[in-house]
Order: C-alpha cells, then structure tokens, then sequence
C-alpha cells in the first residue's frame, strides 16, 4: 500500500487518529538495529498504526530514518513531523483488540 493510493481524507483521518496515539517505539542511541525493525513489524502487526520516535537530526535525516523503517518493515508513512512518525500496515486478519484502526473506527 502506498500513500499515493490512499485519499486524502484517509489521510486526514489517520492522521487524527495518530495523534491520539503515544509511541510504542523509540529509535536509540543504536539506531536501526535488527531488534528494532523486529519489535516495529510487531507492533504494526498488532496495532496496524503506530507512532514511533525517531532520534534527532537534520529534517533530512529525520526523513530518511523514517523511510529506511516504512522500507524494512514494509509499512507507509502515513505522516512526520519534528521526531513523530506515524506508520500504517494493514493487517489482513487484525486483532480487533490490538488494533489501533478498529480500535478508532477507522
């Protein structure tokens, strides 16, 4: 799933939704260790949508750490700003529990 293919609106509402959400992973010292992108798949597999911290940077950096999680973990950006970024993988069977979208109606 790409952005591109989500409206606008979508967009929008994701973007409420996510900020309603604390993050359940912050990017370290050690930066994108195995573990990490581990623990993230996780985390969108259980909640779909999840806001993490990234470490500070350059906007630049801040960008491309975003971009290399979303790659290795097959995930969208959905939105960043400042070190929050909020990351979206559909789940197919989701946990209607565990996730964040079901959880907000979406």
């Amino acid at each position: 799933m790409s952005n591109k293919k989500l409206k606008t609106q979508d967009l929008k509402e994701l973007r409420g939704i996510g900020h309603r959400l604390n993050p359940v992973v912050i990017v370290g010292g050690s930066g994108l260790t195995p573990t990490l992108i581990e623990e993230v798949g996780r985390a969108l597999h259980d909640h779909e949508l999840i806001k993490i911290k990234i470490p500070a940077g350059s906007a630049d950096e801040r960008k491309a750490c975003a971009q290399a999680i979303a790659q290795a973990t097959d995930s969208d950006v959905i939105h960043h700003i400042g070190r929050m970024v909020l990351l979206l993988r559909k789940n197919p069977e989701p946990n209607t529990k565990l996730s964040n979208l079901i959880r907000f109606g979406y």
